[in-house]
């Protein structure tokens, strides 16, 4: 696989790197550029990789033996894991230089930066050329797309008074939320608060379930309330609890009061329970049917693509009425049961209430007992009158299980060091 000499750098984003046996070890995130102090383009010194567990490190420019926009390939198969961190006089190209705001030499035509590329010459790769959008100051069109070199354009370096969203949510916008969400904790606090702004409602709420408590909360106290209120509704209720269970009381009844009431009633029945027991973990929407359902209307249910793959897992079974707190609970079927059974079979006949419920009290290192010795990956909660009130899923007590910052990628333990690596090489 050969290497083209000129490659622009938001096409590498989200490609895979592999090993020179072929295994896939990360994605591209970022390249990694060295400032000069003379007026030469930067150098570019390395890739900015994520790992398994988000943990992101770095690639010296010098271990890559293939690089284009399908795929990067190592030329060993030894990796540094120690976390990359920036040094005061390096650049991260995506984060820091897409969408800035600049001007073209000669004429100063205003424009923003939407592409990079790096260039490969006499065996250094450096920042050659910019793709730059012109500014028409006209609704009606986009501007035209220049592509000039590094010297031509001015505001490159230094600290941007104003920067758009649009080429770096379009590098982000293939990401799963967990890996956005670990991409906007390496973004400086505005500029994460910036782009976090700009996702839509939807997306927003699947990324905030996906970061550290105290990044939800300030993500959502830079948002006005009545947007902090939509994105809140978007959320999984017992998402929207546990945020909502950082905030002050008067916060908390704010932003209630401002969510519809049938969003918001779900979320305040979650807050009023202990933290710590089964109430204060469970989703109050988990898949619910009559009896009389059948498995085909109970497989429709589980394919709905909104729904978690642990809450799709099983459907419980209730009298009426279908949403929580039900009518009496009679028990569950798991999807592989609904799998092996007729179509038009009833669920009534096929649900299993051999294992006692969890109460809304129960304890979560109870809950971890008998999850674990039944091999499920949901529990039902029932209340006093045996109606099922929510379900306790395996990511919900994952969550609560692993340390409180276990998402805060600061916290994270550090990697081994291979032996055959410098910390110098690796760190660029």
């Amino acid at each position: 696989m050969s290497t083209p000499t000129r490659v622009y750098i938001a096409r590498l984003a989200g490609v895979a790197v592999f090993d020179p046996n072929g295994d896939q070890v990360g994605r591209v995130r970022d390249a990694v550029a060295r400032l000069r102090a003379t007026k030469r383009p930067p150098e570019v010194v390395g890739l900015v990789a994520e790992m398994p567990m988000r943990r992101r490190i770095f690639l010296s420019i010098n271990r890559i033996t293939s690089l284009d926009a399908d795929a990067v390939v190592l030329g060993t198969g030894t990796l540094n894991l120690r976390r990359f961190e920036k040094r005061p006089n390096e650049l991260l190209v995506l984060q820091e230089l897409l969408d800035r705001r600049v001007q073209i030499d000669p004429a100063g035509q205003a424009g923003t930066v939407v592409d990079v590329a790096m260039e490969s010459s006499r065996g250094e790769w450096t920042l050659s050329r910019v793709a730059v959008r012109e500014h028409t100051g006209r609704l009606t069109r986009r501007g035209n797309l220049h592509q000039v070199e590094w010297d031509r354009v001015r505001g490159l370096s230094g600290i941007a008074d104003t920067r758009g969203t649009a080429n770096l949510l379009a590098v982000l916008e293939d990401m799963r939320p967990a890996d956005l969400a670990n991409a906007l904790q390496d973004l400086p606090d505005a500029r994460r608060n910036e782009v976090a702004a700009a996702l839509d409602d939807e997306r927003l709420a699947d990324v905030l379930s996906e970061l550290p408590e105290h990044d939800q909360v300030e993500i959502l106290a830079a948002l006005d309330r009545e947007r902090a209120a939509d994105v809140l509704e978007q959320m999984d209720p017992d998402d929207a609890a546990d945020l909502l269970g950082e905030l002050p009381p008067p916060e908390q009844d704010v932003l209630l009061d401002l969510m519809e009431p049938d969003e918001a009633d779900p979320v305040r029945q979650l807050l009023k329970y202990t933290p710590g027991t089964a109430g204060s973990v469970m989703t109050s929407e988990p898949v619910i049917l009559p009896p009389d359902a059948t498995v085909a209307e109970a497989l429709a249910r589980v394919r709905e693509p909104q729904l978690s793959p642990a809450v799709a897992a099983q459907v419980f079974v209730t009298r009426a009425p279908m949403t929580t707190p039900t009518g009496r609970y009679l028990g569950m079927v798991h999807f592989q049961r609904l799998l092996r059974e007729p179509p038009a079979d009833l669920v009534g006949g096929i649900v299993v209430n051999d294992i006692d419920p969890l109460r809304p009290t129960t304890p979560l290192p109870e809950i971890t007992r008998r999850m674990a010795t039944y091999d499920l990956v949901a529990m039902p909660v029932i209340d006093r009158n045996n109606r099922l009130v929510g379900a306790v899923t395996v990511d919900d007590v994952l969550d609560h299980l692993l340390p409180r910052d276990w998402r805060d990628r600061d916290a994270m333990p550090a990697g081994p060091v291979a032996a055959d690596e410098t910390p110098e090489a690796v760190d660029g």
